[in-house]
């Protein structure tokens, strides 16, 4: 099977044992029944293809080479390891990033991100597409618009995507690798469930995760009328779910959904009119929204 895997995929090789320091550029996938592993650039691979030889080969993960500092942070919150040196009693937050893309140069990308940043920060790299940005609060620290202003930059320079987490202020102490893990978790269900969002938080993943995590008697709760609404008319639920996700602000909404502000008052009438829900009510906004986010899923 992996010598077929060499015709296919230009400048990879067959290896017998498993190299310490493999090549940044290529994914290693090891084959149990002959005992070999394969080098494949990831610049031939795309990501469908990675996971479909991730199912019939196990791919081996490596931690990309970072800084001293990198690495006791790395141990602190993923190994159960000693306080990090110069750590400090002050507050952190932690920036999670996910890359979208194969052919990743980290040294480019970590130089990008430090860049950004006026304090110095650490640079954690838990896999070769995913990381973290241990920043120390020391004075204001970048916004949502700076971190959208990253991506798109990071988009343009290296071509490739990137979704970010905003973490809380946490003082430091021995319970940061267990607050770090929940957020860790927060950002993995988000990149998942949420999309066309680069820039996400505890407040935009907290109601889809506890939509996705209600028992199923609940969410059978939901109206039926209103999901049938949305059923028959996928523009309704995105205007009804954009408003509510812009602080019922209309023309904003309008704008974003590249609609007359006209048309999107008629669709919310229209939704007041078919459900009795006032979306200016805050609770009658938040069972929308919840709705929303049951329909979105099981959609």
């Amino acid at each position: 099977m992996l010598k077929k895997l060499l015709s296919l995929y230009k400048n990879s090789y067959l290896l017998t044992s498993l190299p310490e320091k493999p090549l940044e550029s290529h994914f290693v996938f090891f084959d149990g029944s002959s005992n070999q592993w394969i080098s494949i650039p990831k610049e031939m691979v795309s990501d469908k293809e990675v996971h479909l030889l991730n199912t019939l080969f196990e791919l081996v993960e490596y931690h990309p080479s970072q800084s001293s500092l990198g690495e006791d942070w790395h141990r602190f919150l993923l190994q159960n390891g000693p306080v990090p040196r110069q750590a400090f009693d002050g507050q952190y937050r932690f920036i999670q990033f996910h890359i979208n893309g194969n052919a990743i140069d980290h040294q480019e990308i970590e130089a990008a991100l430090k860049g950004f940043f006026v304090e110095d920060v650490v640079i954690v790299w838990e896999s070769s597409t995913d990381g973290v940005v241990v920043e120390a609060k020391k004075q204001i620290s970048l916004s949502d618009e700076e971190l959208v202003s990253i991506s798109e930059t990071l988009e343009s320079d290296f071509f490739i995507k990137t979704s970010f987490y905003i973490g809380k202020l946490y003082y430091f102490s021995t319970e940061l690798p267990n607050q770090f893990l929940q957020e860790k978790d927060f950002f993995q269900f988000g990149i998942q469930r949420i999309v066309n969002t680069p820039i996400l938080t505890y407040e935009r993943v907290f109601p889809a995760y506890l939509a996705a995590h209600l028992p199923k008697e609940l969410k059978q709760k939901i109206s039926k009328d209103m999901i049938e609404l949305f059923v028959h008319d996928p523009e309704l639920f995105d205007s009804i779910k954009v408003f509510l996700e812009n602080n019922s602000n209309a023309s904003l909404t309008a704008k974003k959904l590249y609609i007359h502000r006209n048309t999107l008052q008629y669709r919310l009438d229209k939704f007041v009119e078919k459900t009795g829900i006032d979306l200016k009510d805050f609770y009658g906004a938040f069972t929308v929204f919840l709705a929303c986010q049951l329909f979105e899923q099981e959609s």
